[in-house]
């Protein structure tokens, strides 16, 4: 197999992987939403550090060793489940506070222009990616399949790793920018609290399906 031919079938798996709807998809969306598009941008570059890490991982053989190992593939699930369930319960909070106490509106202008809140968002990207083992799993079964057996696996897989990123990074942000297009109308209160109650809901399921999913 070329490396060179190899090439549309990867970008192609890839644009189907990333549409596919999981937490990455539902961060990307309720951010872009109620943060507009530059508020979005923390949150994909942190999804995709996360994804590289992983692709570095599976390509150096640890992925495999985390995939293999009980031990480690069930704290990495914990976390994982725990934190798309804090973020649920988090959104299910700011739909409430903002039901009582009209809190919504002035807490998203304040988050939208700090700094912390960028380095915050970027975090929470890469932990959703970082702690899920399933990540990890998906990485040693779909890089081999486009690594030619005379290339060297470690540099062609951290290469197809940076077009993976490139090719997610265009698609999340096209998608957070034509979300963030209709951000006035997201973040009227009204709005903002269902957008609140059904993200936080997604997270939760999302993190309760983890925990129930075997292997």
């Amino acid at each position: 197999m070329d490396l060179v031919s190899s090439l549309p079938a990867f970008a192609l798996a890839v644009v189907l992987i990333s549409a596919s709807p999981g937490p990455a998809m539902a961060l990307i969306l309720r951010r872009a939403a109620l943060h507009g598009f530059r508020g979005a941008v923390p949150t994909v570059l942190g999804l995709e550090a996360g994804l590289y890490v992983w692709a570095l991982l599976a390509a150096a053989g640890l992925a495999a060793l985390v995939a293999a190992s009980e031990v480690a593939y069930l704290v990495l699930r914990v976390v994982g489940e725990g934190f798309l369930l804090y973020l649920g319960i988090k959104a299910w909070r700011s739909a409430w506070r903002s039901r009582t106490t009209g809190e919504a509106a002035q807490e998203v202008a304040t988050e939208s222009g700090s700094t912390l809140s960028w380095w915050r968002a970027f975090g929470e990207g890469a932990v959703v990616m970082l702690a899920n083992p399933k990540a990890a799993a998906f990485m040693i079964a779909f890089y081999p399949q486009f690594v030619p057996a005379d290339r060297p696996l470690f540099a062609t897989t951290a290469l197809l790793a940076v077009l993976q990123v490139a090719i997610e990074t265009v698609l999340y942000l096209a998608l957070a920018a034509a979300v963030g297009r209709a951000g006035a109308w997201f973040r009227r209160p009204a709005i903002r609290r269902r957008l609140d109650a059904v993200s936080g809901t997604v997270l939760v399921t999302l993190g309760l399906r983890l925990a129930a999913e075997s292997r």
